[in-house]
């Protein structure tokens, strides 16, 4: 069995990833989110996002899936929204 070096992606670029984000249900919670998706993926079109509020209407959870072009575009994407304190969970 071959290792694959720590930077080799096992994805193939360009291609549709979908990012799960989950967030307290707050008035602003959706917009801030994604906000930070369109500074990493500019033209993210409105039909890419779902949203799903928790059965106790608490949480909310948005489902974006973008056209990722690289690796660093989503290792970036991911960091920016790990440190949104509005977000509890990025998948």
């Amino acid at each position: 069995m071959t290792e694959q070096p720590a930077s080799a992606s096992l994805l193939t670029f360009p291609c549709d990833f979908p990012v799960k984000v989950i967030g307290r249900k707050e008035p602003d919670f959706e917009s801030s989110v994604l906000a930070i998706f369109r500074r990493h993926v500019p033209m993210l079109p409105d039909e890419a996002v779902s949203t799903r509020d928790s059965g106790g209407g608490k949480f909310t959870a948005l489902t974006v899936t973008v056209t990722a072009t690289s690796q660093e575009q989503l290792d970036e994407l991911y960091r920016e929204l790990s440190r949104t304190p509005a977000v509890l969970m990025a998948l």
